[in-house]
């Protein structure tokens, strides 16, 4: 008896994953509950364990197709024979696998003739401009995306961008479509205890979110929905991309407690053992990349959050304290907001406040 096992719904709103490994071949056998194939998620790649015992018979999707929650990747146990539909898609040309395989709203229009052909020239469809009547993709744009691609094929080394990089490259594409304004001010830390920074700065994020809601906010159609708890999210960059697992909790935490999940979940980003909930549902996020973050740089919100918090290299400046120049562990905060639905000066109060709860401590 075969067992077709399914991309399943990993929670948090998932609708596709990318076969990242295969941990197991065709005709492998492998046990319930062993290492089956690992899927590059949001910003992560989880391991799933076979559902069942058995001979490994067919491997449908390769290494590096994205493919929506539902799809049929292995069969486990006889030799496939019944495979359904969805299965027989595997056995498909490569152009016409991609596309069946992309979710709903797909909007590549193409003949079969037309899929056919790109997949002989190697073009990828999803990348090309329909000039057909309603953007259908004509014998002519395959062949002109082709020969263009021929033309600089001896430039470089390509790579396909897979994982958590092509996760990081379609989240961030819709980054750049919001409005974004940056607001940044000096912060003297010598108050701050540079050990415990990034859980001081979760903190302060949280008690000046209270009072200022509407950066404590979600962007849903064209709803601004205002979160009444303080699920930070910290950006952490490690060898495989930037990850950004949640906070939860931090205006209730105390600093102990919060300090230590920072260090559990670093910890967890650069094992890349994080899980899908970890990295879902922040209410904002702050980023602090130390001495690598420099005077000052740009960061970009996590849609649909409404702003994110920034702090950045810490060092002894001079100042001028009551009249006379002292030398001071100085850095930038800033904050950079949505400027559809947050006023400059409202964002501006938000991070004073927050430099504020740093200096007092």
């Amino acid at each position: 008896m075969a067992y077709e096992f399914k991309l399943p719904d990993l929670g948090e709103g998932l609708t596709e994953g990318e076969i990242a490994r295969w941990l197991v071949s065709e005709g492998q056998e492998i046990g319930e509950d062993e290492p089956l194939v690992e899927i590059a998620t949001d910003k992560t790649t989880v391991e799933i364990p076979s559902p069942a015992a058995g001979t490994v018979s067919q491997i449908l999707v390769p290494e590096g197709e994205v493919v929506p929650v539902g799809t049929v990747l292995v069969v486990i146990g006889a030799d496939g024979a019944g495979a359904t539909p969805r299965e027989t898609v595997a056995a498909a040309p490569a152009a016409e696998r991609t596309a069946s395989a992309r979710p709903r709203g797909d909007k590549v229009r193409a003949t079969p003739l037309v899929r056919r052909l790109a997949q002989e020239l190697g073009a990828d469809l999803a990348g090309i401009a329909g000039t057909g009547p309603q953007g259908r993709i004509t014998e002519a744009d395959v062949r002109a995306a082709a020969a263009g691609a021929e033309a600089h094929a001896g430039e470089g080394r390509r790579e396909p961008i897979r994982g958590i990089r092509r996760q990081m490259l379609q989240h961030l594409t819709r980054a750049h479509e919001i409005p974004a304004v940056t607001w940044v001010e000096e912060c003297d830390f010598s108050a701050v205890e540079l050990p415990l920074l990034v859980p001081l700065v979760l903190k302060a994020a949280a008690e000046s979110l209270r009072e200022f809601p509407e950066l404590n906010a979600r962007i849903e159609g064209d709803d601004l929905v205002y979160l009444d708890h303080y699920d930070i999210g910290v950006a952490v960059q490690t060898e495989q991309g930037l990850v950004v697992p949640v906070v939860r909790g931090c205006g209730e935490r105390p600093l102990e407690e919060i300090d230590a999940e920072v260090r559990r979940l670093a910890e967890a980003a650069h094992a890349g053992t994080l899980a899908p909930a970890e990295l879902r549902g922040s209410t904002f996020t702050a980023t602090s990349a130390g001495r690598s973050a420099g005077l000052f740089s740009t960061p970009l919100i996590n849609h649909p959050e409404v702003a994110i918090l920034g702090v950045y290299r810490i060092a002894q400046r001079p100042v001028v304290r009551d009249g006379e120049i002292d030398v001071r562990p100085i850095g930038n905060i800033s904050v950079t907001f949505d400027h559809r639905v947050i006023d400059g000066k409202r964002a501006a109060d938000f991070g004073l406040a927050v430099i504020s709860q740093l200096e007092k401590r």
